[in-house]
């Protein structure tokens, strides 16, 4: 019984992450932008501790590794999307740099699942394209040729050394 509880603490964490992203989306839908900002931060924290806490416990599983990827593309995917979306002036290539965003955000998760790299990951991890995005909002800043520059960079060759 304590190691399926012990089993499970990484994957509280990652819970942890899903729900600030879910909760980014809902402060962001009743208007309350910086606070939006704020939760993408706080999944960022939960990201970075859930795999530290997992190895750390030595209890990595490959559930653990799906439900991270579904709650990255939440978090770090869709929530700063929508952020952008919500103060970036009507454009259609505001629209496109909503759409690309979470798209290639998901296509590099996806890629990274098949695939996995050690001790670098192939294209810009979605924490490190979401977070820009989070702070630009913060400061009701949008650009979408930052947006779309973020998301050619998650599927793009480069390698980033892993922390």
């Amino acid at each position: 019984m304590f190691h399926q509880i012990v089993k499970a603490v990484p994957n509280l964490f990652t819970i942890g992450n899903f729900l600030c992203g879910v909760l980014s989306i809902t402060f962001n839908m009743s208007g309350f932008i910086e606070v939006a900002s704020i939760l993408i931060f706080f999944s960022a924290v939960f990201d970075l501790l859930d795999g530290r806490v997992a190895r750390t416990l030595k209890v990595n599983s490959e559930f653990g590794v799906v439900l991270d990827s579904l709650a990255d593309i939440v978090s770090f995917g869709v929530a700063p999307a929508l952020l952008f979306h919500s103060i970036a002036a009507p454009s259609i290539l505001t629209s496109l740099a909503f759409i690309i965003f979470p798209t290639m955000g998901a296509l590099r998760l996806a890629r990274f699942s098949v695939k996995p790299t050690i001790g670098y990951f192939k294209g810009l991890p979605i924490p490190a394209a979401g977070l820009p995005l989070a702070g630009m909002g913060f400061f009701s800043y949008s650009n979408a040729w930052i947006t779309l520059i973020l998301a050619i960079l998650m599927v793009s060759p480069i390698r980033v050394k892993k922390f």
